[in-house]
């Protein structure tokens, strides 16, 4: 009996579905076998070391050989620099069974790079969450991205933070203060408009969007809003698939007015009236301006129900090092 077109249909789809869950197994499969492989090359250098007594510098040797005639017998992948960090790979994870299987060698390098472990912790915890490449790791480091949040939150928090990784169950987890946005290539001593800083971002939306973080969903930029017959234009407009809520963004190249707080106010309220459907909660709006006084907003924004907040932008990467210092404060502090 010929089957139908129905039954082709479903045929074909249950063949398609096991073939890619099979492709995903298979590359799942690989990952593991390469992550134990170098893990165990690692642990084979490190024990070498300690029988011979080996020393930093008879190391450096060690490797070189190892390099040398690995690469000779076995092919690539068996550089000084590989082997380097699988024998850093042994030493930062011991025990090979807290190993996370769901990350690659290339994100296990770039973590290696870390010396701090909770941030190291945290880093590694988002690869899992939200499956980030190796880019996307790059860029969050190089942006200080856990030092961002982690000036956020006490102590008790930010132990969770490198725990567990950031979870987004409120607005204030979304919310970052200084913003990144040295993919602009703007410098702070150039003069620009706000038309010309959101093209920029509209230019460079893709990394905008890693800059913001997870949930994010761009809807369209120059939202106008039409009351008393006069034009008002909301400069960015995203939703949030995690929250269910609308995100309004203003931008300011100056420092913010109790003005810009009551647009945005009149935005929110606007949004949740107008654009609101079942389902949706109550929008969101976020100030990006270059300057910001904390006692100021903190008067602006008292008594208005609507969520506001206010952050600033910076134009180049934070000095990692100094925030490091800030955060290790905190942690340490009884």
């Amino acid at each position: 009996m010929i089957l139908s077109n129905q039954e082709n249909i479903e045929l074909i789809n249950t063949i398609k579905e096991l073939v890619v869950n099979s492709r995903k197994n298979i590359l799942r499969n690989i990952n593991s076998e390469i992550i134990i492989t170098y893990w165990s090359i690692g642990k084979l250098i490190i024990e070498q070391e300690t029988k011979k007594n080996i020393t930093d510098k008879s190391s450096r040797q060690l490797l070189i050989e190892l390099s040398k005639e690995l690469t000779l017998q076995i092919g690539k992948g068996f550089s000084r620099s590989n082997l380097t960090y699988m024998r850093l790979f042994f030493l930062k994870y011991p025990d090979g069974v807290t190993l996370s299987h769901q990350i690659s060698w290339g994100h296990y390098y770039e973590l290696l790079k870390i010396d701090d472990n909770l941030e190291r912790s945290f880093y590694e915890n988002q690869i899992c969450n939200e499956n980030w490449s190796i880019r996307e790791l790059r860029r969050n480091k190089s942006t200080a991205l856990y030092q961002r949040l982690a000036l956020k939150k006490q102590k008790d928090e930010i132990l969770n933070l490198s725990n567990f990784g950031q979870k987004i169950e409120s607005e204030t987890d979304l919310i970052k203060d200084p913003y990144v946005l040295e993919f602009l290539n703007l410098s702070e001593k150039e003069s620009f408009s706000e038309k010309e800083l959101e093209q920029k971002i509209i230019d460079n939306l893709q990394e905008f969007l890693l800059e913001l973080g997870k949930g994010f969903a761009f809807i369209g930029r120059q939202h106008r809003i039409t009351l008393r017959n006069r034009h008002y234009y909301v400069d960015l407009v995203f939703y949030h698939r995690i929250l269910k809520c609308f995100i309004l963004i203003d931008l300011k190249i100056n420092e913010v007015e109790h003005l810009d707080i009551g647009q945005m106010n009149l935005y929110l309220n606007y949004f949740e009236m107008e654009q609101n459907v079942e389902g949706d909660n109550p929008p969101i709006g976020i100030i990006l301006t270059t300057e910001k006084d904390d006692v100021f907003v903190e008067y602006a924004i008292k008594g208005i129900t609507n969520k506001i907040f206010v952050s600033k932008y910076q134009l180049y990467l934070p000095e990692k090092e100094a925030l490091q210092e800030r955060i290790k404060s905190i942690v340490e502090k009884e």
